[in-house]
C-alpha cells in the first residue's frame, strides 16, 4: 500500500492528480485509464479508500437508496445482502472496484491537500500537501465529495463538556454506551439511522431536534441467495432491477422536486404517506406534532426508516425541540432554562458544504483567481457541473449544479462522459490546456437558473427546512435541475467549442 507523501517535492509532472479516493475519484481514475492516461496520483487524507463509506462507521449505517442503483452501471454487484446495503458492503465494493481496475498503485493515503496552483508558463498544476510535499500534474480532478467536511455545532460552552464527545464521522466502536446518559444533536439522515441502534443500550437518550425530517416507509429486506445467484448469472435481470429503482428515484427527484410548480399534488401525496407513517408509529400526540416537518417535501433530502419513529415510544428516549442555549461540563441547557444531564454527547450535525467544502482546499487558477472567492462573489456555478472559467485543466466533480438524480453514481458516470469527450478533443488538437469560456459558462448558469423556476426550492415552502441544498445566499445550486437522461445527453453532446484550447511547449503526455 502506498505510504503518505514525504516533505520532499515531487518534480515529476504527472498526467493527473486526483484529490479523493471515494467513488468519484475512483470513477475519474477509471475514465482516465480508458482514455490512455496512466501516470496518475490519487491523494487521500484518510488512511484508506472509500470516501464517506470509509469515514462513516456509526451503528446503523446503510445506503439510503436501493443498493441496485448505488453502484457503477459498468460494474454491477450482484451480492448486495439487502435492498439497502449496510455501509460495510459499500466500503467493500469500493475496495473491489479499485483493485479490479488497478487503482491502488496510484493512491497516497494520509495525504491532505492544502492548495492547488495553476502555473501558466509550465501548463500544469502544483498541488501542495499539509506535510510539505508537492505534486505536479497537467490535469487536476477534485473528487473530495459533497459530504466530506464535518459540521461542528457552534454552541457556547461546547468545548467545556467533560464527558465523551463523538461526531458520527469519527465513530469509535470502543465507546461504551451501555447504561449511559447520552444526547444526540441533530435529526438528519444520519441520526435517523443511528438513534434506533443505540437507544436500547442507553439508560437515557435525549434527542435535540432543530428541524424535523420527512421519513417515509423503508421497503427493505434481505436479498435471497437465489436472487443474488440469478443476478450474477444473468446480469440483465439486475439491470432491470436497477432500471426500476432508478425510475422511482427519478420520479421523486425530477417530477416531485424539479417540476413542483406543475405537479405539487405529487409532493402532497408523499407528505400524506409520510404523515400516515408517523401517525402509525408514534403513540404520543405531542411527540407526533414535534416530529412533523413544517416545510414542503423535497426542500430537504428525505429519508426512509421503519425504526426511527418507534424509538420515541421508548420510555428512555426523550425529544427536545427547544433551542440549545449552551453546554456545561455535564449537561445541555436549552433556551427555556431546562437542563439535561448527560455523560456522552453525540454530534449528528452533518456536513459543511458551502463554507468549507466548495472547494475543500484552496484552488488558485489563471491570474491568481481564487476559486472559493470566485464562487462566493460571483455565485456558485460550474459549466455542466464540471468546469469553471479561469481554471484551466481543472475537472471539479463536486461542483454546483453537478448532482443529478438521487444516486451519486448517475452524477459520477455522466461526468466521466464529459471527461472522455473533453480529453479526447484535447488530445486531437494536441493542446496543453483547456478552459471553459465565460460565455458558455454564463449560458449554462442562465439555463440552470431558469430551470429552477419550476422547482420546490422556488415554489414550495422551504423557509424553515435548513437544507444543505441551499447555499449561504439562499440559492439551491447543488442539484442539477434536469432529468438524469438530460444530464447524460448534455455531457455527451456539449459543444466542444464551449472550451478554449491552447497548445504550448509542454504537451499533455499519455503513457
Amino acid at each position: 500500500m502506498p505510504t503518505p507523501s514525504s516533505t520532499r517535492a515531487d518534480t515529476h509532472v504527472h498526467d493527473a492528480v486526483i484529490v479523493g479516493t471515494g467513488f468519484g475519484g475512483i470513477g475519474a481514475a477509471i475514465q482516465l485509464h480508458r482514455d490512455g492516461f496512466h501516470d496518475l496520483v490519487m491523494l487521500e487524507r484518510e488512511d484508506d479508500l472509500g470516501g464517506t463509506w470509509h469515514v462513516n462507521r456509526y451503528p446503523g449505517l446503510a445506503v439510503d437508496i436501493p443498493s441496485s442503483t448505488y453502484s457503477y452501471s459498468f460494474e454491477p454487484n450482484p451480492w448486495w445482502s439487502r435492498l439497502y446495503a449496510p455501509g460495510a458492503e459499500l466500503k467493500a465494493y469500493a475496495t473491489h472496484v479499485a483493485e479490479k481496475y488497478d487503482l491502488r498503485r496510484h493512491m497516497r493515503f494520509g495525504t491532505t491537500v492544502t492548495q492547488a496552483v495553476w502555473h501558466e508558463g509550465a501548463q500544469h498544476w502544483a498541488v501542495s500537501t499539509a506535510a510539505g510535499g508537492q505534486f505536479h500534474a497537467r490535469l487536476i480532478v477534485t473528487a473530495t465529495g459533497f459530504l466530506s467536511q464535518p459540521k461542528l455545532p457552534d454552541i457556547p460552552g461546547a468545548k467545556s463538556f467533560a464527558g465523551t464527545v463523538v461526531h458520527t464521522t469519527q465513530w469509535d466502536d470502543a465507546i461504551d454506551l451501555d447504561g449511559k446518559r447520552a444526547a444526540v444533536i441533530g435529526t438528519g439522515a444520519t441520526a435517523v439511522q443511528l438513534i434506533p441502534e443505540i437507544a436500547p443500550r442507553l439508560a437515557e437518550l435525549t434527542v435535540f431536534q432543530r428541524t424535523a425530517i420527512w421519513v417515509t416507509p423503508k421497503k427493505d429486506a434481505a436479498i435471497p441467495r437465489r436472487v443474488q445467484r440469478l443476478f450474477a448469472r444473468l446480469p440483465l435481470t439486475q439491470r432491470l432491477a436497477r432500471g426500476i429503482g432508478t425510475s422511482i428515484l427519478e420520479a421523486i427527484m425530477v417530477t416531485g422536486v424539479l417540476k413542483y410548480r406543475r405537479v405539487s399534488w405529487l409532493n402532497r401525496g408523499v407528505e400524506k404517506v409520510a404523515l400516515s407513517h408517523l401517525a402509525k408509529q408514534v403513540d404520543d400526540p405531542q411527540t407526533r406534532r414535534q416530529l412533523t416537518p413544517d416545510y414542503s417535501f423535497g426542500c430537504k433530502r428525505p429519508t426512509f426508516s421503519n425504526t426511527y419513529f418507534p424509538t420515541f415510544n421508548r420510555p428512555n428516549v426523550h425529544l427536545v425541540t427547544n433551542s440549545i442555549d449552551h453546554i456545561e461540563p455535564d449537561a445541555i441547557v436549552t433556551a427555556d432554562g431546562s437542563r439535561t444531564e448527560i455523560d456522552t454527547l453525540i454530534l449528528a450535525t452533518g456536513f459543511d458544504l458551502w463554507d468549507t467544502n466548495f472547494p475543500a482546499f484552496q484552488v488558485v487558477g489563471r491570474g491568481d483567481r481564487n476559486l472559493g472567492e470566485y464562487w462566493r462573489t460571483n455565485r456558485f456555478q460550474a459549466y455542466q457541473g464540471v468546469s469553471i472559467p479561469g481554471f484551466p485543466n481543472l475537472v471539479s466533480l463536486n461542483s454546483p449544479y453537478s448532482y443529478s438524480g438521487l444516486s451519486y453514481f448517475t452524477t459520477i458516470e455522466s461526468q466521466m462522459q464529459h471527461m472522455h469527450r473533453l480529453l479526447t478533443e484535447v488530445k486531437r488538437r494536441g493542446a496543453t490546456s483547456f478552459e471553459i469560456t465565460e460565455d458558455a459558462n454564463t449560458r449554462f448558469l442562465d439555463e440552470m437558473t431558469r430551470r429552477l423556476e419550476d422547482s420546490v426550492f422556488i415554489n414550495g415552502n422551504c423557509g424553515t427546512s435548513r437544507s444543505y441544498y441551499f447555499n449561504q445566499h439562499g440559492e439551491a445550486t447543488l442539484l442539477r435541475p434536469t432529468s438524469t437522461l438530460n444530464a447524460f445527453r448534455s455531457q455527451a453532446r456539449f459543444p466542444l467549442d464551449d472550451y478554449e484550447y491552447a497548445a504550448k511547449h509542454v504537451p499533455i503526455a499519455t503513457h
